[in-house]
């Protein structure tokens, strides 16, 4: 008897490490995660990417929840949203991928 695989648990993720699944964005989010709290100002200047462009591969990572944004008056400022990366790293996930065939040696 074959299985039906339920694609709700695959399809919450694939966004997510869609945003991941790039150099420069890790680099960003190590920065963010490193300095708790960092302005977009700031952030362009640590890792030499202009802003217009820096902005792009943050909207990929907020658009993943992977971290935060506060605005405060002209300034906008990123934070790392560690539930969510806690949740990619979780148990939870790593089960949908474990069996038997992958416990047995």
């Amino acid at each position: 008897m074959e299985q039906t695989i339920k694609k709700e648990p695959f399809a919450r993720y694939e966004k997510k490490f869609k945003a991941l699944a790039d150099q420069k964005r890790l680099e960003i989010l190590q920065l963010i995660c490193r300095h708790q709290t960092v302005c977009v100002g700031d952030l362009s200047e640590m890792i030499n990417m202009p802003q217009s462009k820096l902005s792009y591969h943050l909207k990929i990572l907020l658009d993943a929840e992977v971290i935060f944004i506060e605005s405060k008056g002209t300034w906008s400022y990123y934070s790392f949203n560690k539930n969510e990366m806690n949740q990619l790293l979780s148990e939870e996930l790593c089960g949908l991928f474990k069996s038997r065939c992958i416990e047995e040696k």
